[in-house]
């Protein structure tokens, strides 16, 4: 049996808030399937921050992340509380949400999922900005091996991070049943009216900040025929997150009605809206990964994405793939899919045999392979 010490930070930290991000998404979906394995015996910990009433009594208090931290890099000691909670009690730690720790005699494996806050500091807004990302930096090198979700991303941690490439595994994340199940059609109906969703849209999914490229896409929907734009309008799903004060103008505006702005939307509502949408539009600038492409893909419906960082990896020969940076583009493949100029069933087609290659269970067993072999590995 063996036992693994699981970072559970982020998924406590967000469920405690309400809303969990992809790290703490990534985080839950591992760890409900690793503990359905009977030779594994999972450890969740977490350190000081919130914690919702119902995990707190089955995780490990692994004390403070930044002090500990701090501290192991000013004496090359490990984390003292982690090493004290864990030391001949667990064979393995895996940092799941990018808090890594320095431990004498336990193996570490750390899942980092890009390295944008290194490569494009402008895109985030955190405090201390160039101290937290040195930190970052730094504590990957702490964990004996790195996982991440592809190869775009792979190529990118081995340059910002200076980890050899050999020391770094991709494990692609997966696509959640649930996309690939039909609604009723009292929920579609229920989520039309809800929502006062047209019969055609565009949809477009994401919080509101500079990478995910929305005032573009906005830009671009603008570029079509008027009577196009009307009848096919622009539904953007996200809460506004940061630098995006002109996006909310816009969307507020509603551009005569060709442009819809539902804001958050609770995810039970999510594929029922996804269904009914023309196609997924997905104009991000940066991603390691882009999974709300392969959940479109699961639901047989179309998708417009960027060629650019991991997107294409991802999508295969599923999606219409655009230039992030040329609004004309975008409208031209909006314009094509709408009006039938694209072979529409040959990406559903491609897209749903991508998504279903791709599974958490897979995601798991991948991981748990690898658990197998750094616990053969030297410390």
């Amino acid at each position: 049996m063996m036992r693994v010490g699981f970072g559970s930070t982020v998924l406590a930290r967000g469920m405690a808030h309400g809303g969990v991000d992809g790290i703490g998404s990534y985080t839950r979906e591992l760890m409900q399937r690793l503990a359905l394995s009977p030779d594994l015996a999972l450890k969740p910990f977490a350190y000081s921050g919130p914690m919702p009433p119902d995990m707190a009594a089955s995780v490990v208090h692994a004390g403070d992340f930044q002090r500990q931290a701090l501290m192991s890099l000013a004496t090359g000691l490990p984390f003292r509380s982690m090493q004290k909670v864990f030391a001949g009690k667990v064979d393995l730690v895996h940092a799941t949400d990018h808090h890594i720790p320095k431990l004498r005699g336990i193996p570490v494996v750390a899942t980092l999922m890009d390295a944008i806050p290194l490569a494009h500091p402008e895109w985030v807004t955190y405090r201390f900005k160039r101290v937290t990302n040195e930190l970052w930096r730094r504590s990957a090198h702490w964990a004996q091996h790195i996982i991440t979700i592809s190869e775009f991303s792979r190529a990118e941690i081995a340059h910002w991070f200076k980890i050899p490439e050999k020391h770094i595994s991709v494990i692609p994340l997966g696509v959640d049943e649930r996309w690939f199940a039909t609604p009723a059609p009292e929920e579609l109906e229920r989520v039309r009216n809800q929502y006062k969703l047209p019969a055609q849209f565009f949809l477009a999914v994401g919080t509101l900040q500079p990478r995910k490229n929305i005032g573009t896409l906005i830009a671009a929907h603008r570029m079509l025929p008027p009577a196009l734009r009307r009848e096919a309008p622009l539904v953007v799903v996200g809460k506004a997150g940061w630098g995006c004060d002109e996006v909310v103008a816009q969307l507020k505006g509603g551009d005569g009605g060709a442009l819809r702005w539902l804001q958050y939307v609770p995810d039970i509502d999510m594929l029922p809206i996804l269904k009914q949408a023309s196609a997924l539009v997905f104009p991000s600038l940066h991603e390691g990964f882009g999974l709300p492409v392969l959940e479109a893909f699961a639901a047989r419906v179309p998708v417009i994405a960027s060629n650019t960082t991991a997107i294409p990896e991802v999508a295969g020969q599923g999606a219409m793939s655009v230039n992030p940076l040329i609004p004309s583009a975008w409208a031209d493949a909006m314009r094509c899919l709408f009006l039938g100029e694209v072979d529409v069933a040959f990406m559903k087609t491609h897209g749903f045999a991508q998504a279903k290659s791709l599974s958490w269970e897979k995601t798991s067993m991948a991981t748990r392979s690898l658990y197998a072999e750094l616990q053969r590995r030297p410390t």
